[in-house]
């Protein structure tokens, strides 16, 4: 199984060209709606596992990696999540409102734009969560990062050592890092691990209203400019109640 641009040349390579982005898109507004009962009351982005919110993991790995500004779009239970923010010092946090209509990923980020900025900037999942290897993951993304090269570097996890996702996987990849989707009835070794890094100028030709991030997966494929590294560590898919609970038996275990 190929690590893709996780080899030493290609890190080389990306320190030398990439340049890490300061800024990060959280997206926090989805309605959690195979979490529930959970999230009757509890938006998913608050649920808590080992002791901080999932949200909280995430922009503590943001921050740690040193990200500056965070945009977190909020819709479903909106005012706790923005409640719950105002705690944080680091990194900077600034709302989307999407009270009015979820817009789903693709169209969640496009509302955001002009609070990102003109730069490439990370991408985050709330539910997002990992057991960091010897090297903290978003960092490395951000070394590698090589815009010359990419429209979109997803951070990949092993199927075979996640805990959590029981499907058949998203993407293989070459020993270059460059991605293509898994086919019908094909088993895929990695699953996109909800962490990315994009241009915002991949948003121009883009629908208005609701869409997928997967619209510009797709066109940076056939472009051949999406791009992957796999995760140093172990991801955690936390989409149901049962996995909250195995992602807090874990992380319990790691501490041990």
């Amino acid at each position: 199984m190929t690590d893709g641009v996780t080899t030493v040349s290609s890190e080389k390579a990306g320190r030398e060209a990439g340049q890490l982005p300061t800024t990060a898109m959280v997206l926090a507004a989805g309605l959690g709606k195979r979490m529930r009962p959970i999230t009757a009351m509890t938006p998913k982005p608050l649920i808590r596992i080992a002791g901080r919110s999932l949200l909280d993991h995430g922009l503590d790995r943001l921050a740690a990696a040193g990200v500056k500004r965070a945009v977190v779009n909020v819709h479903y239970l909106a005012d706790l999540v923005e409640q719950h923010l105002k705690r944080r010092k680091t990194p900077e946090i600034i709302i989307s409102d999407e009270r009015g209509k979820l817009l789903e990923t693709g169209g969640g980020i496009k509302k955001a734009l002009p609070l990102l900025g003109p730069d490439p900037f990370f991408i985050i999942n709330t539910d997002s969560l990992w057991l960091e290897g010897p090297h903290g993951n978003i960092a490395r993304m951000g070394r590698i990062w090589d815009p010359a090269r990419m429209d979109i570097l997803l951070l990949l996890a092993s199927g075979a050592t996640s805990i959590g996702d029981e499907g058949y996987g998203d993407f293989t990849m070459d020993p270059a890092g460059v991605l293509r989707r898994r086919g019908e009835r094909e088993l895929a070794p990695f699953i996109y691990a909800g962490v990315a890094i994009a241009k915002p100028e991949l948003f121009a030709d883009t629908p208005d209203g609701s869409f997928s991030l997967n619209l510009l997966f797709d066109r940076a494929i056939a472009a051949g400019r999406l791009y992957g590294l796999r995760l140093d560590g172990q991801w955690l898919h936390v989409g149901t109640p049962q996995a909250v609970k195995l992602a807090e038996a874990t992380f319990i275990a790691s501490a041990r």
